[in-house]
């Protein structure tokens, strides 16, 4: 890197924000499946505190040497409902336990793929995978989960979303902040970084590094050095350039990692992802764009815009860019959205309408306690709807409250901020999410 590169780079790092926000291992456990559900397990634990034994101390190795903060080291793995044959819900735990105690032995903040698949259908694997989730989402530290519901090719299924309600509402009432653990997804990426949601999808190969990068605060101070005045083409052309930088930042970074560990280099993933701290949000770069108050009209095309810039600038700077790759808008994890929600500037409505041109959908959404099962299944099945429709990636990670009213806030700490809960609508959709059954996909659908 050349002198003014290097420069600038640490006034980002120190001023700024910037940061590699995660390098995940993607790691392939097909290999550990047996009969027995405890040597499953053990094949699982092996595998991952041999696989994953360095991959902390190599990346505080990075950090040290570049003076890049790396914030979360984490590792995906394959849909363990894959792995787990007719073993009963009540014996899954034995699976949560071998990851969640390998995760913490290689001292990862943490491990992904608890999860199943099942937009075109269920199988008594995915079957009993959800139904463990209340245990084990309550009764380990760092292990993630998710489920796909639907996607593009197959529709929606609607059993498992309502399944999946029940299921929210179950755990809520155990220990609310195991919501945050769980991604409810509609065409859900094998190769994404980022947790909740991320699993290693089983068109991949044994392994890989993928690298998560942020960097919102880089983006709002390179917006607020141009004037009002400046153009929309400016302000793209802005984006862009930016963007270019950070993720040429997460190339050299990941690439680096694959190269000490000694495994390929998958996936640069775009995406801006904020913090609670002030100065790292994407709605304060919203609003640096021109908002007064990001939920606002113009949130929308603001949005899109920012996502489409992040990638434009993203591609030109990366070998391979993958995972979900754009702009999140986690309402909890983001300092200026919860501002807004406060103020009633923004609400649910309104953050469906973004999840529509934005990376994944309602996340880190916390609501009362008392919510339907079949209005949170509603709501996931409107967010599934766009995805499915427009072909893209949409989620859902709701958190009941119980005993929470709105307005109140709740804090769920760390990098998951504090979630201010939000209100609902109270008419029902009962009749349609009992209907059960699949809303078919789309006519685009059919490409054959």
């Amino acid at each position: 890197m050349e002198k003014s590169q290097i420069i600038e780079t640490i006034r980002m790092v120190r001023d700024e924000h910037l940061d590699i926000r995660t390098i995940t291992l993607g790691l392939s456990l097909l290999d550990c499946v047996s009969d027995n559900p405890k040597k499953a397990a053990s094949n699982i634990y092996e595998k991952i505190t041999h696989k994953a034994q360095n991959i902390v101390q190599i990346s505080q190795n990075i950090e040290e040497e570049y003076g890049i903060p790396i914030t979360n080291k984490r590792i995906s793995v394959t849909p363990i409902s894959l792995l787990v044959g007719q073993t009963p819900s009540e014996e899954m735990i034995i699976y949560a336990q071998a990851l969640d105690k390998a995760g913490k032995a290689v001292g990862v903040d943490f491990i992904g793929g608890y999860s199943a698949l099942v937009q075109k259908g269920m199988t008594n694997g995915d079957k009993n995978l959800i139904a463990s989730l209340p245990q084990v989402l309550t009764e380990t530290k760092i292990l993630n989960a998710s489920v796909n519901i639907g996607s593009t090719k197959a529709g929606i299924n609607l059993d498992a979303v309502s399944f999946m309600s029940k299921t929210i509402k179950r755990i809520s009432k155990i220990k609310a902040e195991g919501n945050a653990k769980l991604v409810v997804f509609a065409n859900a990426v094998e190769d994404n970084p980022f947790m909740a949601g991320a699993f290693h999808g089983i068109s991949e190969g044994e392994n890989f590094i993928n690298i998560g990068i942020s960097g919102p605060g880089v983006v709002k101070s390179a917006i607020k050095r141009l004037p009002e005045t400046a153009s929309i083409d400016q302000l793209c052309q802005t984006i862009k350039k930016t963007a270019f930088k950070i993720t040429r930042l997460g190339q050299f970074i990941g690439s680096e990692a694959a190269k000490r560990l000694g495994y390929p280099f998958g996936i640069v993933d775009l995406s801006l992802a904020p913090t609670p701290a002030r100065g790292d949000s994407v709605a304060e770069v919203l609003e640096a764009m021109g908002l007064e108050k990001v939920g606002t009209h113009g949130t929308t095309a603001a949005l899109m815009m920012l996502n489409d810039a992040v990638k434009k600038g993203g591609v030109m700077a990366s070998l391979r860019v993958g995972g979900l790759s754009g702009a999140f808008i986690p309402v909890s994890e983001d300092a200026g959205m919860i501002d807004s929600a406060r103020d009633k500037t923004l609400n649910i409505d309104k953050l469906e309408a973004m999840t529509a041109v934005c990376s994944v959908g309602l996340d880190m959404v916390a609501v009362p306690g008392e919510i339907p099962s079949t209005t949170i299944a509603a709501i996931i099945a409107d967010e599934a709807a766009i995805g499915v429709q427009n072909n893209k990636t949409t989620a859902v990670r709701i958190l009941p409250i119980p005993g929470g009213k709105v307005g109140d806030t709740y804090s769920l700490g760390g990098l998951l901020g504090n979630a201010l809960i939000m209100p609902y609508h109270q008419a029902k959709s009962d009749v349609l999410i009992k209907r059960g059954g699949f809303i078919p996909a789309p006519i685009h659908s059919f490409k054959n």
